[in-house]
């Protein structure tokens, strides 16, 4: 098969989908590669470590998917790169089409096959850890008093109140958070509307500043928080929130919310997605950070886990093509979010009013 890797553009974006390591094996199997020049610079690999590898480098994004048919990304199909895509290709990338109505009507209207990263990864995303751990360390950022925050050191010294955290959610995501805030000695809260990702997250941080408890109990910790970390992935359909406009108003003004999972008007009723550009909004008098590709930030160690996740996914339709290799592992046919034009994704046609077809249709019919 001939399989394409452009250069992401999203705004500090430095990751790539394929390194060389995965690259090689691919050719090694009788696929060709096409990697545009520069894609994995900021991932620490070079055009040479490609052509090494066995790829064959492309000047520019139109060169790269002209020529393959998988297109293999990180993000989401920009409206720059729509010009690029056939009906014919497939396409593997973290597409949350959902709440993307403009990306996800031009995948349509193209008709091609388009698998969404997010959703393949049976064991969670590598990148989701990256993301907590970030998001938790920008968060700490922000809470200095030269940056807006309370001032209140991360460590416990001089019996001063040590920097207060929330973290919503504890699985991947939150855990990563966990694991950056309580490493610095932030006091945390952990809630999880999971009994056991609570008692897991009590147990492996025992000796640790952490309270774990029900996602009911956030309301009594909201008023001391300099810190508040969202690490819930909110369903697209609920219009009800963890946080709403109305309770900004009992945060402290210095108080950060760090929305690492976010979807705009989701768990965060005053979120909206930002870049690395411009990270930083005030909603209600209270700043919220909102970066959307917060792993981007560490491209070197998130290309590496994203890689070595996809590539199982990439053998495989390169061996059978796209619908048998779905066929064959329910967690790829779980990422299906159109086939040929045919919308497959519930949840998109839930959350935008669509019809749409089941994916176990498709695969059967």
């Amino acid at each position: 098969m001939k399989i394409g890797i452009p250069k992401e553009i999203k705004p500090q974006e430095g990751r790539v989908a394929l390194l060389p390591e995965q690259v090689a094996q691919l050719v090694t199997e009788g696929n060709e590669v096409f990697v545009q020049s520069t894609a994995g610079l900021l991932s620490g690999a070079s055009d040479i470590n490609y052509s090494k590898a066995g790829a064959i480098i492309c000047a520019a994004a139109e060169e790269v998917f002209a020529k393959a048919t998988l297109i293999v990304k990180v993000k989401e199909i920009l409206p720059e790169e729509f010009g690029l895509l056939r009906k014919d290709h497939i396409l593997l990338t973290n597409i949350h089409s959902a709440n993307d109505k403009l990306q996800l009507d031009h995948l349509l209207d193209v008709g091609l096959t388009a698998i969404a990263a997010e959703d393949t990864h049976q064991f969670g995303s590598p990148n989701c850890p990256l993301a907590g751990e970030v998001g938790a360390f920008a968060g700490v950022q922000l809470s200095l008093a030269q940056n807006g925050g309370t001032g209140r050191h991360f460590m416990a010294h001089f019996g001063a109140p040590t920097a207060k955290a929330i973290v919503i959610g504890l699985g991947h995501v939150g855990r990563g958070a966990l694991r950056t805030l309580l490493s610095l000695g932030v006091d945390v809260v952990g809630l999880d509307i999971n009994p056991g990702a609570r008692k897991q997250a009590a147990l492996d941080w025992h000796q640790a500043n952490l309270t774990v408890g029900d996602i009911p109990d956030l309301e009594d910790h909201l008023t001391d928080a300099d810190m508040i970390f969202n690490c819930v992935m909110w369903p697209k359909h609920r219009e009800d929130h963890l946080i709403s406009r109305e309770d900004l108003g009992s945060l402290k003004p210095t108080t950060i919310i760090v929305d690492i999972s976010c979807d705009e008007g989701g768990a965060i009723e005053t979120s909206r997605p930002t870049s690395w550009e411009d990270p930083v909004f005030v909603e209600g008098g209270i700043r919220h950070f909102c970066v959307a590709n917060i792993p981007g930030a560490v491209p070197v160690t998130a290309s590496a886990g994203y890689a070595t996740a996809l590539l199982p996914h990439i053998k495989s339709i390169a061996k059978h093509g796209v619908l048998e290799a779905c066929k064959q592992d329910p967690w790829l046919a779980r990422g299906l979010n159109c086939v040929e034009g045919v919308l497959t994704l519930e949840e998109a046609a839930r959350v935008q009013g669509r019809d749409f077809t089941p994916t176990e249709v498709i695969l059967n019919g």
